[in-house]
C-alpha cells in the first residue's frame, strides 16, 4: 500500500506535469500550419515548452539562413528540411558543401544559391549526385556559373525546376546538356544568358516535353527557335521580355500556336505588329493574361486580334500608345476582363476609358496611372460601371478634380487597393473613401489638400489599413498619424517622409502598432532619438528603416534600436548625427543586410571598418566614394567575398570636402583588417 507521503508526492507531480506533453504530434503540427511562415509566431511557439521546441524543429521544411558558420548548428536543430534557401548566406567551397549533403542528403529537394559565385563545379557535381530528389535549384545571379557547371547539374535526372537569371556564362551548350539531362523539367528561367540563342531554346523545346513555364527574356533568340517552343503540348506560361530580334517575319512563318497557353508576355518587344500576334495566339483558347506592356501602338487591328479570347482575364498594355478605336475594340471583347492595366499610355481619354468600362463591368483590378488625360467623366463612367473593383491606381490624373474621390467612395466600396499619389484629392473626397472598410493599402503622397480631418476619417473606417503613404503631405501633423495608429493596429507600413510637421508625439504613437515592419520618415526634422526609442521598444517586427536627414537623431537612438530590432534588415541614416558608437551597435544586428551610409560627418574609416567586418549578414552597402581609398581594400575584398555588393556615390557637400581634408591630415591611418 502507498504511504500517505507516496501519494502527496504522486498528487504533487501529476499537479505540475506538463499538459502540453499529452497533444499528439498531429495537432501540434496543424497549429503550426496556421500559423503559417510567420517567423515571430513561429518563434514564440515554440519557445512555449521543450515539447513544443521539439516537435517546431521536426514540423518545419524550409530554412533561410544568415550566416555560414552557423550553418551545421542550424541543420541540426532542423533535420527533416527540404527546401534550403542560401540567398543571403553565401558559402566557402569545402565545408558547406559538406554540411549540406552530410544533414540534408535525404530530404533536400529545393535549394537556392543566388548569390552563391564562388562554387567550382565539384560543388554542383556532388549536390545533384548525392541529392537525388533534388528537384528545384535556383541559380540566378550567379556570374561564375559556367557551361562546365551546367553539364553537373544535368545530372539532375529529377530537376522539375530551374532558376538561371543572369547566369551569362552559360552558351547553348551548356543548356543542351541540360535538355539532355533533365527531360522531366516543368520550368526553365533563362532570362538574361547573353550567350544562350535558338540553339539552346530549340533543344530545351525538343527533349523538355513537360514543360510548362519558360521565361526567354532578353534572350537573342529570332524566328528559328519558336515553332518548336509553340509545338510544345503542356507550355501554358511564356515569357518573351525584351526578344528584340523577335520581328514580324519570324512569327508569320507560324502556322499554329500554343492551344494549352495561358500566360503570354511580350512587353518590351517593340518588333511586334498586330500580324505577327496573330500567329503567335492563334489557337491559344487557355489564354487568360496577356502582357503588351512598351511594345505596339494599340490600334484597331491590335485589338481585334484578342477580340475572341473568351478567356481571356487580364491584359497589360503599360507605356503603349493606345487609340481611341483599339479601346473600342477592347470594349467590345467577349471576353470578360477582371484586370487592365493602362499605366503611363498616351492616348487615354474619357470616351476610350468609358467605353472600355462599360463593356467589362466585372473588373477588379484597373491601373490608369499617368493617364493625364482623363477627366471626372472618366471616373464617373468607372463608378458607375465598376463597382466591384478592389484595386484601383490612378496615381497623377492631373485633370480629376477632387469631387470624383467623393464617388469612387460612394460606389466603389471593396476597394482593397487604392493609390491616389499626386492627385486633387481633399478631405471630403477621404471621408468618404473612408467607407472603404475592407480597404489595406492607401497611397496619398503629394496629396497636398488632405488634413488630420481626412485622416483621422480614415483611421476610423479602414481598421484593415496595413500600407498608408502620406509622402510630402505637408499639412499632416502628429494628430493626423495618431488617429492612423489608434484605428489601423495591424499597420505593417507608414510613408511620413518630408511631413515636416511630424515630432517625436507620433512615433510614440506608432509605436503601440505591434505589427509595423516599414517605417519611413526622412526628411522629418521634428523627430529625434526619443521618438526612435519608442518605435525600437514597440515594434519588435521592423524590418526596414529611412532616418535619412533626420538631424536629431543620433547614437542614443542606434543603441536601443541595435537592442530590441533584431529584425532590421535595412537601413538608412545618411544626413543624420551618428557616429562610430552608433553605427558599430548596429552591427550587433544580425539580420542586417542593406545599409546606405552617406555623408556621416561623426564617422571615421576606421570605425566604418569595424563596424563593416562585424556585419556579417551585410549584403549591400552604399558609400561615397572617397571611403574607396580609405577602407583597407583587403576588408573590402573580404566583404566582397561573403556575397556583398557596394555601391559608391560621387555626390559631394561641403561636409564631405571637410570630413575628407580632416582624415586626410592624418599621415598614417589605424589598420583595421
Amino acid at each position: 500500500m502507498k504511504t500517505y507521503k507516496g501519494m502527496q508526492r504522486q498528487q504533487k507531480q501529476q499537479r505540475f506535469t506538463n499538459p502540453f506533453t499529452l497533444v499528439t504530434d498531429e495537432i501540434i503540427f496543424a497549429i503550426l500550419d496556421f500559423l503559417g511562415h510567420d517567423p515571430f509566431s513561429r518563434k514564440s511557439f515554440s519557445l512555449v515548452c521543450k515539447s513544443f521546441y521539439s516537435v517546431e524543429s521536426r514540423h518545419r521544411k524550409t530554412l533561410k539562413p544568415l550566416r555560414s558558420d552557423l550553418l551545421r548548428r542550424i541543420l541540426l536543430r532542423y533535420p527533416v528540411i527540404d527546401h534550403l534557401d542560401l540567398s543571403l548566406c553565401p558559402l566557402n567551397e569545402g565545408d558547406s558543401w559538406d554540411v549540406i549533403l552530410s544533414l540534408c542528403k535525404s530530404t533536400l529537394r529545393s535549394i537556392k544559391l543566388s548569390p552563391s559565385m564562388f562554387f567550382a563545379n565539384v560543388g554542383f557535381s556532388k549536390l545533384v549526385m548525392n541529392c537525388s530528389d533534388l528537384v528545384e535549384i535556383d541559380l540566378s545571379n550567379a556570374t561564375e556559373f559556367t557551361d562546365s557547371g551546367a553539364a553537373a547539374i544535368a545530372k539532375a535526372k529529377n530537376l522539375e525546376r530551374l532558376w538561371l537569371v543572369r547566369c551569362k556564362l552559360v552558351s547553348d551548350i551548356g543548356i543542351g546538356c541540360i535538355a539532355v539531362g533533365c527531360r522531366k523539367l516543368r520550368l526553365i528561367n533563362l532570362k538574361w544568358c547573353l550567350r544562350v540563342g535558338d540553339l539552346g531554346v530549340g533543344l530545351i523545346a525538343m527533349k523538355c516535353k513537360e514543360i510548362r513555364c519558360l521565361d526567354l527574356s532578353y534572350l537573342p533568340i529570332t524566328k528559328k527557335c519558336l515553332p518548336s517552343v509553340l509545338q510544345l503540348q503542356h507550355l501554358e506560361d511564356l515569357v518573351l521580355v525584351g526578344c528584340f530580334h523577335i520581328d514580324l517575319d519570324g512569327l508569320t512563318n507560324l502556322k499554329q500556336g500554343c492551344k494549352s497557353l495561358e500566360v503570354l508576355n511580350m512587353s518590351n518587344c517593340p518588333c511586334i505588329s498586330h500580324y505577327g500576334l496573330s500567329f503567335i495566339t492563334n489557337g491559344a483558347e487557355c489564354l487568360r493574361q496577356f502582357n503588351i506592356s512598351y511594345g505596339p501602338p494599340v490600334t484597331l487591328d491590335l485589338a481585334k486580334c484578342l477580340q475572341y479570347f473568351s478567356n481571356l482575364q487580364s491584359i497589360r498594355l503599360d507605356g503603349c500608345i493606345v487609340t481611341c478605336s483599339g479601346m473600342k475594340a477592347i470594349g467590345n471583347w467577349c471576353a470578360s476582363l477582371k484586370e487592365l492595366s493602362l499605366s503611363k499610355c498616351s492616348g487615354v481619354t474619357d470616351e476610350g476609358l468609358s467605353l472600355i468600362v462599360q463593356g467589362h463591368q466585372e473588373l477588379r483590378k484597373l491601373d490608369i496611372t499617368c493617364c493625364r488625360k482623363i477627366t471626372q467623366v472618366s471616373i464617373n463612367s468607372i463608378t458607375n460601371s465598376c463597382t466591384c473593383l478592389t484595386s484601383l491606381r490612378m496615381e497623377s490624373c492631373s485633370l480629376v478634380q477632387s469631387e470624383a474621390f467623393v464617388l469612387i467612395g460612394q460606389c466603389c466600396q471593396f476597394l482593397e487597393e487604392l493609390d491616389v499619389t499626386d492627385n486633387e484629392i481633399d478631405d471630403e473626397g477621404l471621408k468618404s473613401i473612408a467607407r472603404c472598410s475592407k480597404l489595406s493599402s492607401l497611397k496619398l503622397g503629394i496629396c497636398l489638400k488632405i488634413t488630420d480631418d481626412g485622416i483621422a476619417h480614415v483611421g476610423t473606417g479602414c481598421p484593415k489599413l496595413t500600407e498608408i503613404d502620406l509622402y510630402r503631405c505637408i499639412c499632416i501633423t502628429d494628430v493626423g498619424i495618431e488617429a492612423i495608429a489608434h484605428g489601423c493596429p495591424d499597420l505593417e507600413m507608414i510613408n511620413t517622409a518630408y511631413c515636416d510637421k511630424v515630432t517625436d508625439a507620433s512615433l510614440e504613437s506608432l509605436s503601440k502598432c505591434l505589427r509595423l515592419k516599414a517605417l519611413e520618415i526622412r526628411g522629418c526634422p521634428g523627430v529625434s532619438s526619443v521618438g526612435l526609442s519608442a518605435i525600437a521598444l514597440g515594434c519588435r517586427q521592423l524590418m526596414m528603416l529611412d532616418i535619412k536627414k533626420c538631424h536629431h537623431i543620433n547614437d542614443v537612438g542606434m543603441v536601443p534600436l541595435a537592442q530590441f530590432s533584431q529584425n532590421l534588415k535595412q537601413i538608412n541614416f545618411s544626413y543624420c548625427s551618428v557616429t562610430d558608437v552608433g553605427l558599430l551597435a548596429l552591427a550587433s544586428i544580425s539580420s542586417l543586410q542593406n545599409i546606405t551610409i552617406l555623408h556621416l560627418t561623426g564617422l571615421t574609416s576606421n570605425g566604418l571598418a569595424a563596424a563593416l567586418l562585424a556585419c556579417k549578414g551585410l549584403m549591400k552597402v552604399k558609400l561615397h566614394r572617397f571611403f574607396k581609398r580609405l577602407l583597407p581594400h583587403s576588408l573590402l575584398d573580404h566583404m566582397q567575398s561573403r556575397g556583398c555588393v557596394f555601391q559608391w556615390r560621387d555626390k559631394a557637400t561641403t561636409q564631405v570636402l571637410q570630413f575628407f581634408s580632416f582624415h586626410c591630415s592624418f599621415k598614417y591611418l589605424c589598420p583595421i583588417f
